[in-house]
């Protein structure tokens, strides 16, 4: 009994329950847990989350076939097609980084030397080129310089170079905290180039950028659970399009995969989506819990997924802004810094004569941390700063406040002078 009261008193039973949690109500979540004191993790994923999201992830473990966890799971599916205002879309839900969405497009879309035109914006999109040759299809790239975007120019003559089989653009890339502007991508591509499908990462703009997948006419979406989404590492998430599936049910040859053929996947998920229980491979069923929970704070909490991109937009410009007060620059180029910069993150070059061991160690000795830089052209060159999720959706927490303070301390400390 003891063991039983002390798992209801930090919210891990369902009071209405006898032992577990019930299938109506698996997330509610009792008050008392406070997840312990760390350090105020800023960078663009993981990021901070909640701590009812953090208490969903420690749920009694369940079996994934059990009548409790089966809806949890079909209403997380659910969930999904809102957050990308995707209702006609094939959600999926398995267990993996969000770079598996890369592999799951080449192996279920793609064909042995199909040709990919690859929008790159850093080291994401760079990577997600060398993905799709790994199966066999020839990327072509357009390539931005460090800190901007392609112009719609570019990439509408690239489109009428040749008969491309998919455009993959990266939402934002992680590494430069660079944002396209994907709606005006697929104006171009259907009035240049119809046939071609499009494919967004959206690993760093699912929950923090404004997506409309349907009415954009993105065909496959790739995103993962650590970042906007709000809960720890370990969910590769993604919705297609019906001309996705169709591309998919369409196919010459058999995909070039096992894990990650939809093949197998497909079954599972509209399986769980119609409430049975259907198998492949072990779900992590605790993140999926998390996600459940974060999904239903996103859809249905008392901040609109609407409010929720503002509130996104809000805390960037107050980031920004206080960088520019305290004398830096962003990576971005003063061309980009308008339109093409992200509202989830932002990469600051460092002053001149700084690196990275004068500032970031600072920061973690006050209690937050910053991520390094990734661009390989420019890695030692600047520091990235996350602001995405309950950091920015939460005001009682003042992340963006307390970051910012605690910058100009450690600027301050190492020796930095504002010009």
């Amino acid at each position: 009994m003891e063991r039983w009261s002390s798992l209801r008193h930090h919210g891990l039973v369902h009071p209405a329950s006898p032992g577990g949690w019930g299938a109506v109500q698996p997330t509610v979540i009792m008050s008392s847990f406070k997840q312990a004191d760390h350090k105020l993790l800023m960078i663009p994923g993981p990021i901070e989350v909640s701590d009812d999201v953090l208490l969903a992830n420690a749920h009694p473990s369940m079996a994934h076939v059990s009548p409790d966890f089966v809806p949890v799971f079909g209403e997380s599916l659910e969930m999904l097609r809102k957050v990308a205002d995707a209702p006609s879309s094939q959600p999926f839900i398995i267990s993996g980084s969000g770079t598996l969405g890369w592999d799951l497009a080449a192996v279920n879309l793609l064909e042995k030397d199909d040709d990919v035109l690859v929008l790159t914006t850093g080291y994401f999109g760079d990577s997600f080129a060398e993905c799709i040759a790994t199966y066999g299809a020839q990327p072509t790239q357009v390539v931005a310089q460090v800190g901007s975007r392609p112009s719609e120019g570019e990439i509408e003559n690239a489109l009428k170079q040749k008969k491309y089989k998919a455009v993959t653009i990266t939402h934002v890339d992680t590494s430069t905290g660079i944002l396209m502007d994907v709606e005006a991508v697929t104006k171009i591509v259907k009035r240049v180039s119809p046939d071609t499908l499009v494919i967004l990462d959206g690993v760093c703009s699912v929950g923090s950028e404004e997506i409309h997948m349907d009415a954009w006419g993105i065909d496959y979406l790739l995103f993962a659970s650590q970042k906007g989404i709000g809960i720890p590492p370990g969910l590769s998430l993604s919705l297609a399009s019906p001309r996705a599936m169709k591309t998919f049910a369409s196919r010459t040859t058999p995909p070039a995969g096992f894990y990650t053929s939809w093949t197998k996947w497909l079954p599972v998920m509209k399986a769980y989506e119609a409430r049975t229980p259907a198998y492949f491979a072990t779900p992590p069923t605790n993140l999926i819990y998390a996600l459940h929970t974060s999904l239903k704070t996103m859809t249905e909490g008392p901040v609109s997924l609407a409010q929720r991109f503002e509130k996104h937009r809000e805390a960037s410009q107050r980031v920004k802004k206080g960088i520019e007060n305290l004398g830096l620059e962003q990576l971005a180029q003063p061309d980009s810094r308008q339109n093409g910069v992200a509202n989830g993150m932002t990469a600051v070059r460092y002053p001149q004569g700084f690196k990275a061991s004068d500032i970031l160690p600072k920061m973690a000795q006050r209690g937050v941390v910053f991520g390094a830089g990734l661009h390989k052209d420019a890695k030692d060159e600047y520091f990235r700063i996350g602001h995405m999720g309950v950091s920015v959706v939460d005001p009682a927490r003042r992340d963006v406040d307390i970051i910012l303070q605690k910058l100009e301390e450690a600027l301050a400390e190492a020796g930095y002078q504002k010009q």
